[in-house]
C-alpha cells in the first residue's frame, strides 16, 4: 500500500472503459427501457428536458454502468486499491498508504472500516466522483476545505456530523438521479461531454453542502433536509450551481493552499487547525440518516 503510485483520474477512467461491465450496462439498459414505455414516456417526450444526443449515450451508459458496480471494489483488482489509496492520501497528505479495512476509513467519514460497504446506490462511480475532487487541481483546496469542516471540533466530537465520504457518496447519488432523469442533457449536449459535466455538478453541489453546512453551523440533524434542498437545486437549477462552481475556482489559480469560499449566511468563522496537523480518532459510528 505504500508504494503504490497515485493514480489519475483519466488514468482510472480509461480502466472502466475497457473493464467487462456487461452485467452493469444489461441492468442500465432494461431500466432505460423500463422508463421508455407508457404514458410516462410520453409525457416525458413532450413536456420534459430536452434528450441527451445520440453521440453521448455511450458515456451516459458508462457513468450508469459505473452506478451498477455497487459489489465490484475488488481487493485483488489493482487500479481499485490505487483509487482507494490515491483518496486517502490526498485528504490526509500522508505519504504512506494504509490498510484496505480498518478504522482510519472511518477518519475519512466512512461509516465503518470497510469503504466498499457504503457505496450503495453509486457503485465505483461514488468513488471515482472522491477521485476526481482530489485529483484535479483546482478542486483539490476545495475538497480539503470540506474534509477539515468533517474534523473540526464543532463536527468531530462525539461523533461526525460531517462525514465527508457519507456526504459525498449522497451527493454523487443525488447527481445521477438528475442525470437518469434527463436533467443535465441540456448542458451535456451543449458541452458534448457526460462524465465531465457530471464531475462538476458533484463539485458544485459540494460546494453549495459546504457551504450552507459551515455558514448557517449545520449539524447531522439538519442532513436530511440539506440534501434534500441540494437535490432540489441539482435538478431544477444546474446551470446556477455550475456557475456558482465557476466563480469559486475563478477566485485564485490552482493551488494546494485551501481557500475558504464565502458562506451562505453572515455569521462567525469557524478559525480551522491544518487538515495535515490533524491527528484524529473517531469516537462512536459515522451514521448518516
Amino acid at each position: 500500500a505504500g508504494v503504490a503510485p497515485p493514480i489519475s483520474f483519466n488514468e482510472a477512467l480509461q480502466y472502466f472503459q475497457t473493464a467487462d461491465l456487461g452485467e452493469c450496462r444489461r441492468k442500465v439498459r432494461a431500466t432505460a427501457r423500463g422508463r421508455e414505455r407508457g404514458l410516462a414516456a410520453l409525457l416525458r417526450c413532450l413536456l420534459g428536458p430536452p434528450r441527451l444526443q445520440p453521440q453521448l449515450q455511450g458515456e451516459r451508459e458508462l457513468a450508469l454502468a459505473m452506478a451498477q458496480c455497487e459489489c465490484a471494489l475488488d481487493d485483488s483488482e489493482g487500479v481499485h486499491m490505487r483509487i482507494l489509496q490515491t483518496i486517502y492520501k490526498k485528504l490526509t497528505c500522508s505519504r504512506l498508504g494504509c490498510p484496505r479495512y480498518g478504522a482510519h476509513w472511518e477518519e475519512l467519514g466512512f461509516q465503518g472500516t470497510d469503504p466498499g460497504t457504503d457505496l450503495r446506490g453509486t457503485g465505483m462511480l461514488g468513488l471515482m466522483q472522491m477521485l476526481f475532487f482530489v485529483m484535479d487541481s483546482q478542486m483539490l483546496p476545495l475538497a480539503r476545505e470540506i474534509f477539515k469542516l468533517s474534523h473540526h471540533e464543532t463536527q468531530a466530537r462525539p461523533s461526525p456530523n460531517f462525514p465527508f465520504s457519507i456526504m459525498s457518496v449522497n451527493i454523487t447519488r443525488i447527481v445521477l438521479q438528475a442525470l437518469r432523469e434527463e436533467r443535465l442533457s441540456r448542458e451535456c449536449n451543449r458541452r458534448q461531454q457526460v462524465i465531465a459535466v457530471l464531475n462538476d455538478l458533484y463539485a458544485a453541489a459540494f460546494l453549495q453542502l459546504y457551504r450552507v453546512w459551515k455558514g448557517q453551523h449545520k449539524t447531522i440533524i439538519d442532513s436530511g433536509f440539506l440534501l434534500k434542498e441540494l437535490e432540489l437545486s441539482t435538478k431544477k437549477k444546474p446551470k446556477q450551481l455550475l456557475k456558482s462552481l465557476e466563480a469559486y475556482l475563478s477566485q485564485s489559480p490552482a493551488t494546494d493552499t485551501p481557500r475558504q469560499p464565502p458562506p451562505a449566511s453572515a455569521g462567525e468563522e469557524i478559525d480551522f487547525t491544518g487538515v495535515c496537523d490533524l491527528q484524529v480518532e473517531l469516537e462512536g459510528d459515522a451514521r448518516l440518516i
